[in-house]
């Protein structure tokens, strides 16, 4: 997993981050404090390094379904959830896993959020198949 007991929270943090956004942990934390500020970067670091990532009985395949379908519940976090569906696909998610968490969205915080995250999911799911159709996008877009 992204978790070790033999590194720091923070260090866990930057770890999940850097295998997140597909760049080193040097360059996770110079983008966090330049666009967040340091106590907001330190903030993120320390959270993310805990136990929501860490060791667990949920799998990173399980965790990352569930917050692929938490992001598109809330609605306004697309970019967000761009990052997110390729991390649980990176975790072992199968498309057809995502676009099934992306359906029970539906039923629980309506269609319209459901929606929009489905047309987010599909865009980064062809993107990821590399479809004639998608776009290639740099990870500060999918961030």
């Amino acid at each position: 997993g992204v978790m070790s007991k033999d590194l720091s929270r923070r260090e866990q943090g930057l770890r999940a981050y850097a295998s997140q956004l597909g760049m080193s942990e040097a360059e996770v934390e110079e983008y966090f404090v330049s666009t967040f500020g340091e106590v907001f970067a330190e903030e993120a670091f320390q959270a993310t390094g805990g136990a929501a990532w860490g060791d667990g009985p949920l799998s990173l395949r399980e965790r990352s379904l569930i917050v692929i379908a938490i992001l598109a519940s809330l609605g306004g976090v697309e970019q967000r959830l761009v990052g997110h569906v390729r991390w649980a696909i990176d975790h072992g998610a199968t498309p057809d896993e995502v676009r099934s968490a992306m359906t029970l969205v539906a039923n629980y915080a309506g269609f319209a959020r459901a929606s929009v995250g489905m047309e987010v999911a599909n865009r980064e799911l062809d993107r990821l198949d590399g479809s004639s159709d998608a776009v290639e996008t740099s990870w500060r877009e999918r961030w």
